[in-house]
C-alpha cells in the first residue's frame, strides 16, 4: 500500500486516540467479567454489551495500528506553493452556480468535510492537486460532472486547521 499523507497534528491526534482506546481496556474487561459472574451468559445483555465494546475497541485499535506505518507525516507549517498541494487552502467557484467553496486539502484520516476539509485522495482532492489560480477543475459527482474554477490557494499552517 501507498504512504499516508498526513499532518502532525492529525498524526498526534491519532496517537493520542491509540493510547486513550488501550487504557479503556482494563474497564472493559472488568465489565466481562462482572457480566460473565452473574451467571447465564445467553441472557446476559451486560455480557452481550461489553463484548461487543471489547470487539469494537481492539477493532479501532486494529485499524490504527495497521495504518501507522504507512503515515507520512508532514508538517503544514512548513508548505508555501502556488499549487494546490496537500496542507493548502483552496477556494474554487462552480462555474454554473458561481457558489464559492473553500476546502483545505488533508489526507483521508485528518479530513473532516463537515469542518471544511478534504481529503486528497476524495475525487475532489485528487482533481485539485497540482492546480493553480485560474485553473479548471472537473469533478465527477453524483449529480453529474462539475466545473470548478479556482480562485486561490493558501498555506495557512497549522492556523488553517479546523478546530475542535
Amino acid at each position: 500500500m501507498d504512504r499516508i499523507p498526513i499532518s502532525k497534528q492529525g498524526f498526534d491526534k491519532i496517537k493520542l486516540e491509540l493510547e486513550d482506546l488501550k487504557a479503556q481496556r482494563p474497564a472493559i474487561i472488568q465489565a466481562i467479567k462482572e457480566a460473565r459472574e452473574e451467571g447465564d451468559l445467553s441472557e446476559n445483555a451486560g455480557y452481550d454489551a461489553a463484548r461487543e465494546r471489547q470487539g469494537m475497541l481492539e477493532a479501532r485499535i486494529t485499524y490504527i495500528n495497521s495504518r501507522m506505518p504507512l503515515f507520512d507525516v508532514i508538517d503544514i507549517d512548513t508548505l508555501d506553493d502556488t499549487r494546490a498541494i496537500f496542507g493548502a487552502t483552496v477556494v474554487v467557484e462552480d462555474i454554473d452556480t458561481e457558489e464559492t467553496r473553500k476546502y483545505l486539502l488533508l489526507g483521508p484520516d485528518d479530513a473532516d468535510h463537515k469542518k471544511g476539509s478534504i481529503s486528497v485522495m476524495s475525487p475532489m482532492g485528487r482533481a485539485l492537486l497540482g492546480k493553480e489560480e485560474g485553473d479548471e477543475v472537473i469533478v465527477d459527482a453524483p449529480r453529474g460532472r462539475i466545473e470548478y474554477e479556482v480562485v486561490s490557494v493558501e498555506y495557512l499552517g497549522s492556523e488553517g486547521l479546523p478546530k475542535d
